[in-house]
């Protein structure tokens, strides 16, 4: 992503920032959070854009903050290695003996120290971001509606008899909605079988354990119906235990009499004996 031609087109255009966003495929809220921070504006002078300095790596672009280049390659590189002198070799393209030494050094440097600093919690908010939008995903999965999905019910219809009379009846039907009108992400699996069409939705259990793990990342309004559907949950399942139990006590009631076996093999030692005896 070209950071610095988004910029450009949304200062130099009147484009909205939803458009601009769903142009270049970018979240609205991770452009809004970049407009933000870079303090993008509209009508700059020529000054504030000379004055606007950047260098550009593969993995973000930031400011001068006064820095030279290669304090600010030093920056990058030690944010992912979190290696100082990895990072100062990196950047300065010198000896691993020299960068053991001169990239401590730069640590201690007050300007580089605070640009990492400042760099390290951009990427922490760029977290969250992601992890926010992670969490609304399974919040969906979550408190998905099945009506939202199909309608289904009774409805009367005719038909002809073998008299050829007409004829009404109640039948029971299902209807999908088109997939144009539902949110597909949340559907596992749609099939054609023998018994028409099914379809299922994501485990909303598994979604449900997701949002407990980062139960305080979430809305309070949220929490409220995470823990009244856990709730609902652990009673329908105990409603299932209770269930199987009970056909388990009604099969074993159904079930007939065994014979006593002790008192059979007693009663065949018996005619066993009564034979020899004869003889």
């Amino acid at each position: 992503m070209n950071w610095d031609n988004v910029r450009e087109e949304w200062e130099t255009s009147k484009i909205t920032l939803k458009d601009l966003a769903a142009k270049h495929n970018i979240k609205l809220g991770t452009l809004k959070s970049r407009k933000s921070r870079e303090k993008w504006s509209r009508g700059a002078t020529q000054k504030d854009a000379t004055n606007y300095k950047k260098v550009a790596t593969p993995k973000m672009i930031i400011e001068s903050d006064e820095l030279n280049d290669k304090q600010q390659m030093f920056c990058l590189y030690y944010l992912e290695y979190f290696n100082a002198t990895k990072a100062y070799m990196k950047a300065y393209d010198c000896a691993y003996s020299t960068a053991m030494v001169e990239g401590h050094k730069h640590l201690k440097k007050p300007k580089i120290d605070s640009k990492i600093d400042r760099m390290k919690e951009e990427q922490t908010n760029e977290l969250k971001l992601n992890i926010r939008d992670v969490l609304q995903k399974y919040i969906d999965i979550a408190f998905a509606d099945i009506n939202d999905f199909m309608t289904y019910g009774q409805k009367e219809i005719e038909y002809i008899d073998d008299l050829g009379r007409k004829q009404k009846t109640m039948v029971n039907y299902v209807d999908f909605n088109n997939s144009d009108q539902v949110d597909g992400t949340i559907i596992s699996e749609v099939k054609q079988g023998k018994d028409g069409v099914a379809i299922k939705l994501a485990d909303k259990m598994k979604a449900l354990d997701k949002l407990d793990k980062y139960f305080e990342m979430l809305p309070e309004s949220t929490k409220e119906k995470v823990q009244l559907e856990k709730i609902k949950h652990d009673m329908v399942m105990k409603e299932k235990e209770v269930e199987l139990k009970q056909q388990e006590i009604d099969k074993k009631n159904t079930q007939p009499d065994m014979p006593d076996i002790t008192q059979y093999l007693e009663a065949l030692k018996g005619e066993i004996k009564d034979v020899f005896d004869d003889e």
